[in-house]
């Protein structure tokens, strides 16, 4: 299957996309994230537009990148010193066209509203495409846990639920991990709201298992950025047995990304984090990743120690002197960013390309820069952009909810299965809307289109509300 860009790029940006660009970004200075997340989906949509002029009279493109609410609050806690430290939090509650908001929330100093509403911008096709009947938003704050002792973290979380619980529930808006927020972050924020409202529901997803959570959760992202990936190798009859891959990140998503990877028996050579990456050229086995499971769940350390454990790996600093990223200049077969927005610029999607990179599969949220994805999808390659790639973990939230509501538990064979037959479904949706409007195999666009025809037509039925 060959890749065809339908979408112009931004040098070649229609009349159309740049007045609507033009409108949004007069209304939103100063969100580079949320622009270039906008951007991205407008550029695919032009096609669909000129087909179904209702969506046009209707203003559902005006209407679906406006935040239905936008809340931002004071985060006020104490640290283990007595002094007293002030956050900001936020929730962007942002489509509820199919169902109620539904998106993570992110505990980092980079925190703001842009990159919120970029995130709950995009989360609203990612739920789309899942088939499940969830809207999108997102929320977090300017907190970073890192370094903090665990009565920090839990008087930060327990101070920002005594506001935030106000605005969420389980048929309004309901709220689960990103970075920043593990099981941890998860347990207090849950305690704290069910002490405030006295009521014990499925309002948070990602929770233990003994207290409503559900099996496959943890790994259900980094599985499902894998699933997709096996799913765009078979349209051409191959399979990711073999294949040496490339990971960034080391957190949640890159660990079950390996560890899946390693089950189908491909190779995992490199893992990150904000200190540098590693480079080990035996492959990352499931020995050596339980190793590191520890290292950064349990003892909270970074990636660099890993030499010391397996000292024929190499450890390389990061650089920020440098205009790429020496790890994406490593030869492999697949990619799968797992760690940050924008994490790859068009530098490091040449070096890829050159490198024999012939599939990447997005498990982080945006991790790519207009400019690399313009390279990839110029260069034909197997290209699964992060709303549909990294939809398995809200599938698997979407998932815990019926559990919760049902006062179920599935066993991990059943939630699993469930799990790749809903990647399966976003891989052929994506397929289908790209032929349909003339992209054929270009996934960016297919999940674009896919994802905003399924929330227009709900907005369409709803009215101007």
């Amino acid at each position: 299957m060959t890749t065809t860009p339908c979408c112009p790029t931004t040098d070649t940006d229609s009349q159309f996309v740049q007045d609507f660009m033009g409108q949004v970004s007069e209304r939103n200075p100063y969100e580079p994230e949320f622009l270039q997340a906008v951007h991205e989906v407008v550029t695919s949509l032009e096609v669909v537009l000129e087909g179904r002029t209702q969506y046009v009279k209707e203003n559902i493109l005006a209407r679906i990148v406006e935040p239905e609410r936008a809340l931002q609050f004071r985060v006020p806690w104490v640290n283990d010193k007595g002094e007293v430290q002030v956050n900001r939090g936020f929730r962007v509650a942002f489509n509820s066209a199919i169902g109620p908001y539904k998106g993570g929330l992110r505990f980092h100093p980079t925190v703001n509203l842009s990159i919120l509403k970029f995130l709950g911008f995009e989360q609203i096709f990612k739920n789309s495409l899942t088939t499940l009947p969830m809207g999108g938003g997102k929320g977090g704050a300017d907190f970073d846990p890192k370094g903090k002792s665990d009565g920090e973290v839990m008087r930060f979380c327990q101070s920002f639920m005594s506001e935030l619980f106000r605005h969420i529930g389980h048929n309004t808006d309901i709220p689960a991990g990103d970075i920043g927020v593990g099981g941890r972050e998860i347990g207090y924020l849950f305690g704290e709201y069910k002490k405030l409202t006295n009521s014990f529901v499925g309002v948070i997803t990602g929770r233990g298992l003994e207290w409503g959570g559900s099996l496959i959760r943890p790994e259900a992202t980094g599985y499902g950025a894998v699933y997709f990936a096996s799913e765009m190798l078979a349209t051409q009859n191959k399979t990711i047995e073999g294949c040496t891959c490339l990971v960034s990140g080391s957190g949640n998503v890159a660990q079950y990304t390996t560890e899946k990877i390693n089950e189908l028996g491909g190779k995992v050579v490199t893992l990150s984090d904000s200190s540098g990456w590693i480079f080990d050229g035996e492959g990352i086995d499931s020995t050596k990743l339980a190793w590191i499971m520890d290292l950064k769940n349990n003892r909270r350390g970074r990636i660099g120690e890993y030499v010391e454990q397996y000292p024929e790996a190499e450890f390389h600093p990061s650089d920020n002197s440098l205009d790429y990223n020496p790890m994406w200049d490593v030869p492999a077969d697949c990619a799968f960013p797992s760690a940050t927005q924008n994490e790859i610029n068009g530098l490091d999607a040449q070096n890829m390309l050159k490198n024999g990179v012939r599939l990447i599969s997005e498990g982080a949220n945006m991790p790519s820069t207009t400019d690399a994805q313009n390279h990839f999808i110029d260069a034909g390659i197997l290209y699964g952009p992060a709303k549909a790639a990294n939809a398995g973990g809200v599938a698997v939230s979407g998932l815990e909810m019926s559990q919760s509501s049902q006062r179920l538990l599935w066993t991990r064979e059943e939630v699993d299965a469930k799990l790749r037959y809903i990647m399966s479904r976003i891989h052929a949706q994506c397929i289908d809307a790209s032929h349909e409007f003339g992209c054929e195999g270009n996934y960016v666009a297919g999940a674009n289109i896919a994802g905003f025809v399924k929330v227009a037509q709900a907005m369409l039925a709803q009215g101007v509300v």
